[in-house]
Parts: structure tokens; sequence; C-alpha cells
């Protein structure tokens, strides 16, 4: 997928503990690579890219993460998609969520309650860093880092994930964070409902210029974190407007001037 993931445990982990999670993330990531990466000629989604291979023909992995994306769609009302402007069926935006869930609920099915996992910038945690160290409180939440995207080196804010018994969410916590925008990769989201030579543009009320530079989502799951966050560009001041109202969420945008919109939990 071209992406760095990392893995963190609380210092009191034990290096098996640690080893044997590391090859649980880096085999089901290899896994999904194979299967859905574009980058790669002999994956199932290139093949289906060049029309080798029909969708009903496709996996049941393939067809059942297209019907969520597809879900998605709808819930979003376009702005979230999974096909790109010329057509091409293309899962970036939802398999990146998928393989981080798919990892996380490998690790708790290790017995695993405490981590934090990365996956090119997008957070996944469960339980606390401090969890079995001595004088350290459980209770104490991971914290995400937003980077600023005029300055990669700088943060312009932090949340707050996990913390006390929140393994599966279970405080009501939130446990992930996405962040989609320009900044990283470029214009490489493309506008809600443009046609085939678009361009990766989002959509803005204002032609080919983008509503937001970056837009980071906060969520109880990583998935709706990473679709609502790619929606948000895509999809413009609307869309922020249809995510905030319709999900329980954080959101702290970016905006193509620099300008910051945040909900209050990002506030804080």
């Amino acid at each position: 997928m071209g992406t760095v993931v990392s893995l963190t445990l609380p210092s009191a982990s034990g290096a098996d503990e640690l080893v044997a999670a590391t090859a649980v993330v880096e085999r089901l990531f290899a896994g999904l690579d194979e299967t859905f990466s574009l980058y790669r000629a002999d994956s199932e989604a290139s093949r289906l890219a060049r029309a080798e291979i029909k969708l009903p023909d496709a996996s049941g992995e393939m067809r059942r993460l297209y019907a969520d994306a597809v879900g998605w769609r709808l819930l979003t009302e376009g702005a979230f998609t999974p096909e790109r402007p010329d057509g091409v069926l293309d899962l970036s935006g939802i398999v990146k969520g998928y393989a981080i869930q798919e990892a996380g609920t490998s690790l708790l099915a290790l017995g695993l309650r405490d981590w934090c996992l990365n996956a090119g910038g997008d957070v996944l945690v469960s339980g606390s860093p401090g969890a079995g160290s001595p004088g350290s409180g459980s209770d104490e939440p991971w914290r995400a880092g937003i980077v600023d995207p005029q300055d990669r080196r700088t943060l312009i804010a932090g949340y707050p994930l996990g913390g006390a018994n929140s393994a599966n969410g279970a405080n009501g916590a939130n446990l992930a964070l996405a962040t989609s925008g320009s900044a990283e990769r470029g214009d490489h989201i493309w506008a809600a409902g443009a046609g085939a030579g678009a361009g990766a543009r989002a959509a803005s009320g204002v032609r080919g210029a983008p509503a937001f530079r970056q837009v980071s989502v906060a969520a109880a799951d990583i998935v709706t974190a990473d679709v609502l966050a790619t929606a948000i560009v895509a999809g413009g001041m609307p869309m922020l407007d249809r995510a905030t109202d319709g999900w329980n969420i954080e959101v702290l945008a970016v905006q193509a001037g620099g300008e910051l919109l945040a909900t209050p939990g990002f506030r804080r």
C-alpha cells in the first residue's frame, strides 16, 4: 500500500508479545496489499482495472469491500466513491482503514489489550500506554498528534485516544484518528461528482480550488474515521456539515488558506 506501519506496546510488554504482534500485523497488511494494491501489476485490483476479470468473478473479500464502499457512497451522498473519475475501481479510500481494523482485531485475539497501531498517520488504539507500568495510571490515553500541512515538522493539535477500559471501545472513547488531504501525496482525492479527466480536486464551491487542505476525523472505529476524512476533503463544506450532523465524530479541518475549523472535542 506504500504505507509505513508502526506498532507500539506499553513499555511493560515482553519481547515475545511484540514479536508475535508484529508478525500478525505484517502478515495481514502484506496479504491485503497482494489483493488490493493498484501499484502491483499482479494484484487482483490491477487485474480488475485492466478488465482481465470482472467484479462478479472477483474474490469474496474484494466483493465484500466493494459492497462496503458502495454503502459509504450512499451514506455520504456520493462524496465517497469506490470508482475513480475514469471509471476504474479503486478501493484505496477504504482498504487502509479496513486493514488497520483487521489488524486490531487480530491483536485483541492474541490477548493484547494495550497497543497503538499507526499506518501512514491513521491511528487505532486499545487500552492505555501506561498499562502494567509501575506508577503509571492505566487510565492514561494514547495521544495522537496532527501535523501542520504547511510544515510537516510541526504539530497543530493533539487528540487523546483510548484510555481506561477502552479495549473494544468499552468506555465510549474514540479509538481512531484518520487524516486525509493533499499535504503528503498531493491532490490524490477527486471531487465528489467529478467526471472522467476532472482530476483530483476537492469540491469547495470554487471550481478547481479545494476547500480543505487537510481533514482529521476522530471516531470510535478506524473505517468510519478514514472514510469520513476522505469524504470531507472530496465533498467540501457541505460534507463537513453532513458528517458532523450524522456521525458521532470530532473533526479538525485545515482550510485552503490555513484557517482551522474544529468541533468541540478538538477545541478542548
